[in-house]
Protein backbone atom coordinates (compact mmCIF):
# COMPACT_ATOMS: atom_id res chain seq x y z
CA UNK A 1 0.00 0.00 0.00
CA UNK A 2 1.59 3.24 -1.07
CA UNK A 3 1.79 4.54 2.47
CA UNK A 4 5.45 4.44 3.35
CA UNK A 5 8.03 7.14 2.79
CA UNK A 6 11.63 7.96 3.51
CA UNK A 7 11.88 7.29 7.25
CA UNK A 8 14.03 4.32 8.20
CA UNK A 9 12.93 1.64 10.66
CA UNK A 10 13.91 2.19 14.30
CA UNK A 11 13.26 0.56 17.65
CA UNK A 12 10.22 1.88 19.44
CA UNK A 13 12.41 3.37 22.19
CA UNK A 14 13.92 5.87 19.74
CA UNK A 15 11.63 8.84 20.27
CA UNK A 16 14.04 11.70 19.62
CA UNK A 17 13.18 14.14 16.88
CA UNK A 18 14.61 13.20 13.52
CA UNK A 19 17.70 15.00 12.34
CA UNK A 20 18.06 17.05 9.16
CA UNK A 21 16.53 15.37 6.15
CA UNK A 22 18.47 14.66 3.00
CA UNK A 23 17.09 14.86 -0.54
CA UNK A 24 15.70 11.70 -2.11
CA UNK A 25 18.40 10.25 -4.36
CA UNK A 26 16.10 8.39 -6.75
CA UNK A 27 12.75 8.93 -8.43
CA UNK A 28 9.69 6.80 -9.08
CA UNK A 29 7.70 6.58 -12.30
CA UNK A 30 5.99 9.89 -11.54
CA UNK A 31 9.31 11.70 -11.25
CA UNK A 32 9.03 12.15 -7.47
CA UNK A 33 12.22 11.28 -5.58
CA UNK A 34 12.34 8.10 -3.48
CA UNK A 35 14.60 7.05 -0.62
CA UNK A 36 16.40 3.67 -0.95
CA UNK A 37 15.32 2.93 2.64
CA UNK A 38 11.83 2.38 1.23
CA UNK A 39 13.06 -0.81 -0.43
CA UNK A 40 13.42 -2.49 2.97
CA UNK A 41 9.69 -2.00 3.58
CA UNK A 42 8.63 -3.89 0.47
CA UNK A 43 6.28 -6.76 1.29
CA UNK A 44 2.94 -7.79 2.77
CA UNK A 45 1.43 -5.93 5.74
CA UNK A 46 -1.69 -6.37 7.89
CA UNK A 47 -3.60 -3.77 9.90
CA UNK A 48 -3.21 -4.30 13.65
CA UNK A 49 -6.80 -3.81 14.80
CA UNK A 50 -6.18 -3.11 18.52
CA UNK A 51 -3.93 -0.19 17.58
CA UNK A 52 -5.84 1.11 14.56
CA UNK A 53 -9.13 2.87 13.87
CA UNK A 54 -11.33 2.68 10.76
CA UNK A 55 -13.64 5.60 11.43
CA UNK A 56 -15.93 8.26 10.07
CA UNK A 57 -17.48 11.56 11.08
CA UNK A 58 -20.63 13.30 9.90
CA UNK A 59 -22.46 16.51 10.80
CA UNK A 60 -25.66 16.04 12.79
CA UNK A 61 -28.50 18.58 12.87
CA UNK A 62 -26.13 21.10 11.24
CA UNK A 63 -24.57 21.98 14.60
CA UNK A 64 -22.48 19.05 15.84
CA UNK A 65 -20.38 16.12 14.65
CA UNK A 66 -21.07 12.43 15.27
CA UNK A 67 -18.10 10.06 15.11
CA UNK A 68 -18.04 6.31 14.76
CA UNK A 69 -15.81 3.39 13.83
CA UNK A 70 -15.92 -0.18 12.56
CA UNK A 71 -14.40 -2.84 14.80
CA UNK A 72 -14.51 -5.91 12.52
CA UNK A 73 -12.58 -5.96 9.25
CA UNK A 74 -9.92 -7.81 7.26
CA UNK A 75 -7.02 -6.19 5.45
CA UNK A 76 -4.47 -7.07 2.79
CA UNK A 77 -1.70 -4.55 2.12
CA UNK A 78 1.27 -4.83 -0.22
CA UNK A 79 3.94 -2.16 -0.53
CA UNK A 80 6.57 -1.97 -3.26
CA UNK A 81 9.37 0.29 -2.03
CA UNK A 82 11.00 0.66 -5.43
CA UNK A 83 7.77 1.16 -7.35
CA UNK A 84 5.00 2.63 -5.17
CA UNK A 85 2.65 2.45 -8.18
CA UNK A 86 2.67 -1.34 -7.75
CA UNK A 87 1.46 -1.08 -4.15
CA UNK A 88 -2.08 -2.21 -3.41
CA UNK A 89 -4.60 -2.57 -0.61
CA UNK A 90 -7.89 -4.28 0.16
CA UNK A 91 -10.10 -3.64 3.17
CA UNK A 92 -13.25 -5.67 3.89
CA UNK A 93 -15.40 -4.17 6.65
CA UNK A 94 -18.34 -5.87 8.39
CA UNK A 95 -20.79 -2.98 8.66
CA UNK A 96 -22.67 -4.56 11.57
CA UNK A 97 -19.60 -3.78 13.70
CA UNK A 98 -20.29 -0.02 13.54
CA UNK A 99 -19.97 1.72 16.91
CA UNK A 100 -20.94 5.34 17.52
CA UNK A 101 -21.32 4.96 21.27
CA UNK A 102 -25.14 4.91 21.13
CA UNK A 103 -26.82 1.50 20.69
CA UNK A 104 -30.04 2.92 19.25
CA UNK A 105 -28.14 4.92 16.65
CA UNK A 106 -25.97 1.93 15.74
CA UNK A 107 -29.10 -0.20 15.23
CA UNK A 108 -30.50 2.48 12.92
CA UNK A 109 -27.27 2.60 10.91
CA UNK A 110 -27.19 -1.14 10.22
CA UNK A 111 -30.90 -1.16 9.33
CA UNK A 112 -32.54 -0.61 5.95
CA UNK A 113 -32.38 3.20 6.16
CA UNK A 114 -28.58 3.11 5.92
CA UNK A 115 -26.25 0.10 5.53
CA UNK A 116 -28.94 -2.60 5.37
CA UNK A 117 -26.47 -5.06 6.90
CA UNK A 118 -28.68 -8.13 6.42
CA UNK A 119 -28.55 -7.71 2.63
CA UNK A 120 -25.16 -6.02 2.34
CA UNK A 121 -23.02 -7.21 5.26
CA UNK A 122 -19.71 -5.91 3.91
CA UNK A 123 -18.24 -2.63 2.76
CA UNK A 124 -15.15 -3.12 0.57
CA UNK A 125 -12.29 -0.91 -0.60
CA UNK A 126 -9.91 -2.18 -3.31
CA UNK A 127 -7.13 0.05 -4.55
CA UNK A 128 -6.60 0.67 -8.26
CA UNK A 129 -3.57 3.00 -8.24
CA UNK A 130 -1.04 4.57 -5.89
CA UNK A 131 0.99 7.73 -6.46
CA UNK A 132 3.89 9.05 -4.39
CA UNK A 133 3.37 12.81 -4.19
CA UNK A 134 6.56 13.61 -2.30
CA UNK A 135 8.02 13.43 1.22
CA UNK A 136 5.52 11.52 3.42
CA UNK A 137 2.51 12.04 1.13
CA UNK A 138 0.82 9.52 -1.14
CA UNK A 139 -2.46 9.35 -3.00
CA UNK A 140 -4.32 6.07 -3.39
CA UNK A 141 -7.30 5.68 -5.70
CA UNK A 142 -9.64 2.73 -5.37
CA UNK A 143 -13.14 1.33 -5.67
CA UNK A 144 -15.40 1.59 -2.64
CA UNK A 145 -18.42 -0.71 -2.52
CA UNK A 146 -21.34 0.03 -0.17
CA UNK A 147 -24.80 -1.55 -0.45
CA UNK A 148 -23.76 -3.23 -3.69
CA UNK A 149 -22.80 0.08 -5.33
CA UNK A 150 -19.18 0.56 -6.40
CA UNK A 151 -17.71 4.01 -7.02
CA UNK A 152 -14.16 5.40 -7.12
CA UNK A 153 -12.67 7.27 -4.17
CA UNK A 154 -9.32 8.91 -3.56
CA UNK A 155 -7.45 8.68 -0.25
CA UNK A 156 -4.84 11.14 0.94
CA UNK A 157 -2.20 9.14 2.80
CA UNK A 158 0.44 10.44 5.20
CA UNK A 159 3.22 8.15 6.38
CA UNK A 160 4.05 8.39 10.09
CA UNK A 161 7.15 6.22 10.32
CA UNK A 162 8.22 2.65 11.03
CA UNK A 163 9.55 0.92 14.17
CA UNK A 164 10.54 -2.46 15.53
CA UNK A 165 8.42 -2.84 18.66
CA UNK A 166 9.49 -4.64 21.89
CA UNK A 167 7.70 -7.80 20.74
CA UNK A 168 9.72 -8.03 17.54
CA UNK A 169 7.00 -6.80 15.19
CA UNK A 170 7.93 -4.39 12.43
CA UNK A 171 5.29 -1.67 12.33
CA UNK A 172 4.49 1.18 9.97
CA UNK A 173 1.92 3.87 10.68
CA UNK A 174 -0.11 6.22 8.53
CA UNK A 175 -3.20 8.40 8.45
CA UNK A 176 -5.61 8.40 5.52
CA UNK A 177 -8.63 10.60 4.86
CA UNK A 178 -11.24 11.24 2.22
CA UNK A 179 -14.71 12.79 2.07
CA UNK A 180 -17.57 11.14 0.20
CA UNK A 181 -21.20 11.93 -0.58
CA UNK A 182 -23.10 9.02 0.96
CA UNK A 183 -26.02 9.44 -1.46
CA UNK A 184 -23.72 8.27 -4.27
CA UNK A 185 -23.89 4.83 -2.64
CA UNK A 186 -27.64 4.84 -2.06
CA UNK A 187 -27.54 6.01 1.57
CA UNK A 188 -30.20 8.63 1.00
CA UNK A 189 -32.20 8.55 4.24
CA UNK A 190 -32.62 11.92 5.89
CA UNK A 191 -34.94 14.26 7.78
CA UNK A 192 -35.26 17.93 6.95
CA UNK A 193 -35.01 20.59 9.64
CA UNK A 194 -37.66 23.29 9.97
CA UNK A 195 -35.02 26.00 9.82
CA UNK A 196 -33.53 24.42 6.70
CA UNK A 197 -30.81 21.88 6.18
CA UNK A 198 -30.73 18.18 7.02
CA UNK A 199 -30.60 16.14 10.20
CA UNK A 200 -27.67 14.11 8.82
CA UNK A 201 -25.14 15.60 6.41
CA UNK A 202 -24.72 13.94 3.05
CA UNK A 203 -20.97 14.51 3.29
CA UNK A 204 -19.12 11.88 5.33
CA UNK A 205 -15.45 12.08 6.24
CA UNK A 206 -13.66 8.72 6.34
CA UNK A 207 -10.65 8.58 8.64
CA UNK A 208 -8.11 5.77 8.92
CA UNK A 209 -5.54 5.70 11.75
CA UNK A 210 -3.45 2.68 10.91
CA UNK A 211 -0.73 0.65 12.55
CA UNK A 212 0.35 -1.99 10.04
CA UNK A 213 2.43 -5.06 10.93
CA UNK A 214 4.66 -6.80 8.45
CA UNK A 215 3.18 -10.21 7.63
CA UNK A 216 5.38 -13.25 8.31
CA UNK A 217 5.87 -15.25 5.08
CA UNK A 218 4.29 -18.69 5.12
CA UNK A 219 6.93 -21.41 4.81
Amino acid sequence: MGIFSRRQSATIEQTQAAGPRTPFPAADATGVALDPALHALTGQWTIDRPHSRIGFSVRHAMVTTVRGAFADYDSTLYFDGARPSQSRAELVIRVASVDTGVEQRDAHLIGTDFFDADRYPEMVFRSTSTIHEGAESFRMTGDLTIRGVTRPVELQLDYLGSVLDPFGYERAGFDATTTIDRTDWGLVYNQRLEAGGAMVSEKVRLQFDISAIRSVPVA
